[in-house]
């Protein structure tokens, strides 16, 4: 079977119910949402605390509420959406995917809008010495198993990681009656929100062990113990400073990654630093008509960014399909300056620009009064003073697209320097 549809999003999380909106709102007449779930909503079905929709909706809701939000407005708006459909491929603009009710199929798409999100690294991935019990859990599998399958998976539990999703599961076992003894994170700084760091972890009275890792995992059936050193500043545990927890369970929350497999295997082209597709400032890949937006690119730490990156590459996926390309203009290259780990675009075409670009990035410590400069090789186009910054929260600056007309050179520079005193 061969269907045909102006806009197709692979993804019906929250990047691909905003990007389908998006794309419909600016006159896309047919979209389709592709998703491999049983319901459309993504990660927020099973993130039932608060804390969504502040910047969006302008009011705290959970993350099924939010969700639904979006669904609702998809169906008004006329999306369709498949659900329990696997994509398997993207070919050009043709997607094939399959499933129990429609078989082996090909969508042709006139836009297409990649929207898949991210999964979590695993123990194999950080490779923590120790025995192989059971009771060593992804934080987000955790998730699952306690807010929607309705299984307590431990009691007595030590998290590796401070990431979002490992901060609000300490949260949520020590509500359903667990004792959550530690978290403990390898790197100085959390890599959570601040807000989660005081709301699920200080208000608990966890403790929080930084520059930490777990050494070793004991146990022959069920984890029995942890050994938890502290690191030195190569990373690396320092003899003599071991502690051991009796522990039954182990959660790693130890870093997302973009689901990009879909991705790499049409041959698009990839960052690298973010380990997601290289996106253009109207979330465009540098195949034409092929559009990525919210984790899949790069992972955010709030939904209402998602959303809004989404809707930006939904709309000019609908301006696409319409057969109105992106205007080119001069390209400028957007690389990532002292303090800062990525930036996304990473390309910029001015006749596409718009009165402002907005630029994510994240850096790489935690900094106080600093200023983020956007620099064409020594001349500073504009300047950003910032209180605070930390590794765990993304940063966003709107860069004039007047200024980005008088580069001279093929790139810009986003770096964190000293406030001038």
């Amino acid at each position: 079977m061969k269907y045909e549809y102006d806009v197709v999003v692979v993804g019906g999380g929250p990047a691909g119910l905003a990007a389908a909106c998006a794309a419909k709102e600016n006159g896309a007449e047919k979209v389709l949402v592709v998703e491999r779930d049983k319901s459309a909503g993504g990660i927020l079905n099973q993130c039932i605390h608060n804390g969504f929709g502040l910047h969006y909706f302008k009011e705290e809701l959970s993350g099924p509420e939010y969700a639904a939000r979006f669904i609702k407005m998809a169906k008004d708006c006329g999306v369709e959406i498949m659900l329990d459909t696997m994509v398997l491929s993207l070919d050009g603009h043709t997607v094939t995917a399959c499933s129990a009710e429609y078989g082996l199929i090909q969508i042709e798409g006139k836009a297409v809008v990649l929207a898949m999100g991210c999964r979590e690294r695993t123990r194999g991935a950080v490779a923590i010495p120790g025995d192989r019990p059971s009771g060593i859990y992804t934080a987000g599998t955790a998730q699952r198993y306690l807010n929607i399958e309705g299984w307590m998976v431990g009691r007595r539990v030590v998290i590796l990681g401070s990431g979002d999703i490992g901060l609000i599961m300490a949260r949520r076992m020590t509500l359903e009656g667990a004792k959550v003894l530690a978290c403990v994170e390898l790197m100085p700084y959390s890599g959570g929100l601040n807000r989660n760091i005081v709301q699920c972890l200080q208000d608990y009275d966890i403790p929080l062990y930084l520059s930490h890792t777990i050494t070793n995992i004991e146990g022959l059936n069920r984890v029995e113990k942890v050994t938890v050193a502290k690191v030195g500043p190569d990373r690396k545990p320092i003899p003599g400073t071991e502690m051991v927890f009796d522990c039954d369970t182990v959660l790693l929350s130890v870093g997302l990654i973009p689901e990009n497999e879909l991705t790499r295997k049409a041959g698009i082209a990839m960052d690298g630093r973010t380990k997601g597709a290289v996106v253009y400032e109207n979330m465009e890949t540098e195949e034409p008509g092929v559009f990525s937006c919210g984790n899949v690119v790069h992972v955010h730490d709030l939904v209402d960014f998602v959303t809004a990156e989404s809707q930006r590459a939904g709309k000019a996926a609908a301006e696409y399909a319409a057969g109105k390309a992106a205007n080119g203009g001069k390209e400028i290259a957007v690389v990532n300056g002292d303090h800062v780990t990525y930036t996304v675009p990473q390309r910029i075409r001015t006749g596409n620009a718009g009165k402002t670009v907005d630029i994510s990035f994240r850096v790489n410590a935690i900094m106080s009064d600093r200023l983020i400069t956007v620099t064409d090789g020594d001349t500073v186009l504009c300047k950003y003073k910032r209180e605070h910054m930390a590794p765990g929260e993304m940063e966003h600056i709107a860069v004039p697209a007047v200024l980005l007309e008088k580069v001279s050179g093929g790139e810009i520079k986003v770096s964190v320097v000293p406030q001038e005193v």
